[in-house]
């Protein structure tokens, strides 16, 4: 089991360092760095998300920024340890434009999220989770494969050609950008509720 272990560390570890000096599209030109998944690898829930940030692109760490902290809030809030889980994202560089000297968040397009498809069902091929998490219609595209309305998919679960199931719920940048009040705590609370309901499933498959 031990063995195991170390096995699986050095193959993520040489996964991450091979991740580094990718140039399956151009967003390599893009940012200051890939920024890889993190977590343990044992874990039965695996969360996928769009793409890091500015602040993730600097800190070289997935969900660091605003919507990472509202995440952590949320995971709390449903009884999740985000230590306890893996996360990463569909595209591991920051796709931005420039507006003076600030950088801009930019949707990666269709070939960008299937040239970086590869790497997660390399760290979803090792973890093997019974349950992953697309949070937003970037990381449902990247787990997949399909453009998918997450209104129609959301609050049950996909079955992945690996057989594991795939949940499905809003970005937590979506929640960010919400500007009525009363709208946005109801979606706040709407997105608790899915990751309670994905917590018990995903402890009902560990």
């Amino acid at each position: 089991m031990v063995a195991r272990a170390s096995n699986l560390q050095a193959s993520w570890e040489a996964l991450r360092d091979e991740a580094r000096a990718c140039t399956r599209c151009d967003l390599y030109k893009c940012g200051t760095q890939t920024v890889f998944g993190e977590g343990p690898l044992d874990t039965s829930l695996l969360f996928v998300g769009e793409q890091p940030g500015d602040q993730e692109d600097l800190a070289g760490r997935p969900f660091v920024g605003p919507a990472g902290q509202l995440f952590n809030q949320s995971l709390e809030l449903a009884g999740i340890d985000r230590s306890a889980t893996y996360i990463t994202n569909a595209v591991k560089h920051f796709k931005f434009v420039l507006r003076g000297k600030k950088r801009i968040h930019s949707k990666p397009d269709i070939s960008e999220i299937d040239a970086c498809r590869w790497w997660q069902e390399q760290e979803r091929g090792l973890i093997r989770p019974p349950v992953t998490v697309a949070l937003g219609a970037t990381a449902a595209r990247s787990l997949t494969g399909k453009t998918l309305t997450i209104g129609k998919v959301r609050g049950a679960p996909l079955t992945l050609a690996d057989g594991s199931e795939c949940w499905v719920t809003v970005h937590p940048s979506f929640l960010l950008r919400i500007p009525d009040p009363d709208s946005r705590r109801e979606e706040r609370a709407r997105f608790v509720e899915d990751l309670k309901r994905i917590r018990e499933r995903a402890e009902e498959l560990a």
